[in-house]
């Protein structure tokens, strides 16, 4: 690529070298130069000397500015010594211009005050040498336009670029930082459905598995427990199709209506669709239930559903109680259920656990789960009742 972006800028000049001789070669011919005396007056064979000479410096304009300079000074004091003329001034400002630009920024400015210096010397030089303060003036002016001019338009230039430069940088940065935005909200949304989806599937499909196994499998399960394993089995199967077509929807057209949402009012009718043949439920509500923000309703609506649903996979014989304690602070939470002797009856990934933990931690809640004793489990959670948390978007 460098290789490349070389031969362009080489062939570049390269254009540029040719045109300023064919341009200073027509000044020639039109008698586009000055004497200094009448007495001295070079031929025009000899000024296409200094001419080539600029002209072999442009070739290096940009890959070698500083050489470039160095070469076309001697031959613009050549010039200027048998009389200046238009092309070569204009070829040397384009030297100097080069030599700014390209160069470093200390060489711009080493090069404002050595053209500033030399165009004041012209001035003081005319003046004295023709005795007229208009003169030296003039050529002062002149001196300034094609030395001094070339480097301040570099340096102007060059801010501007600096400048562009750096809102590119910064574009760039911000460009940078909204993707990285983008994605962090990716995968905060994919979490959030995961979690979601984790805890619709995980508990309607566990109940359906575990009483459809208990039909199956039980020889001596009267018509009574077929009938109330199959209800189980047509409650959940319903309730996970109904979140199912709701969380669809939220997919599909981004609307999430938070009447449709689960609501701690349901629990008791979660609670008793939750239990095996060998295992019930109950639940047990302390205190009178406050307006909730809905997200804090929702966590700990999901909490509970969570903490069921390892009971019916991971549970022994027993009974599962759930509590529901509604303080002035916060709401709290607690699942205690019998340990089981042997393996879970359904494969589990520990994906339940680390999905009530971050619900509780994203309310800025508490959240335990663990052995309380020899023969139960224990699920806790507190959830701190907020306005702070009202808008919050917890799934």
């Amino acid at each position: 690529m460098s290789v490349t972006v070389h031969r362009l800028t080489t062939r570049k000049d390269a254009l540029i070298a040719v045109a300023a001789l064919a341009g200073g070669l027509v000044m020639l011919a039109v008698h586009g130069y000055s004497t200094w005396t009448d007495d001295w007056d070079p031929s025009v064979w000899l000024r296409v000397f200094p001419l080539l000479g600029l002209c072999s410096a442009v070739l290096m304009r940009r890959t070698a500015p500083l050489a470039a300079l160095a070469l076309a000074t001697p031959f613009n004091i050549a010039d200027v010594v048998m009389g200046p003329s238009i092309a070569t001034a204009m070829i040397y400002g384009d030297a100097l211009y080069a030599a700014s630009l390209y160069g470093r920024r200390r060489t711009a400015e080493w090069l404002l005050g050595t053209t500033t210096a030399a165009s004041l010397a012209v001035a003081a030089a005319t003046g004295i040498g023709l005795r007229g303060f208009a003169v030296g003036v003039v050529g002062g002016s002149v001196a300034g336009v094609v030395w001094v001019a070339p480097v301040l338009t570099a340096m102007t230039v060059r801010e501007h670029r600096h400048r562009a430069q750096a809102e590119r940088q910064r574009a760039e940065q911000v460009a940078r930082l909204a993707e990285l935005d983008r994605r962090a909200a990716v995968t905060a949304e994919r979490a959030r459905m995961a979690r979601e989806l984790h805890d619709v599937i995980a508990n309607h499909l566990s109940a359906v598995a575990l009483h459809s196994s208990a039909v199956l499998k039980l020889p001596g399960l009267d018509r009574d427990g077929v009938v109330r394993a199959m209800e189980v089995i047509r409650e959940n199967s319903v309730q996970g199709l109904a979140e199912m077509r709701r969380m669809i929807g939220l997919l599909r057209d981004g609307d999430d209506d938070p009447a449709a949402r689960p609501r701690l009012a349901e629990l008791e009718r979660l609670v008793r669709h939750t239990g095996r043949s060998d295992l019930s439920a109950r639940l047990r509500v302390v205190g009178e239930p406050p307006e909730l923000p809905a997200a804090v309703e929702l966590a700990a609506y999901r909490i509970v559903q969570e903490a069921l649903t390892n009971a019916l996979k991971h549970a022994g014989p027993g009974r599962a109680d759930v509590g529901v304690e509604y303080t002035r602070r916060c709401v709290v939470i607690d699942v205690l259920s019998p340990l089981g002797a042997g393996a879970a009856r359904l494969p589990g990934t520990g994906s339940g656990l680390v999905g009530m933990r971050e619900r509780a931690m994203m309310l800025a809640g508490t959240f335990d789960a663990g052995p309380d004793g020899d023969h139960h489990w224990r699920v806790h959670a507190e959830l701190p009742v907020d306005q702070r948390f009202a808008d919050a978007e917890v799934s």
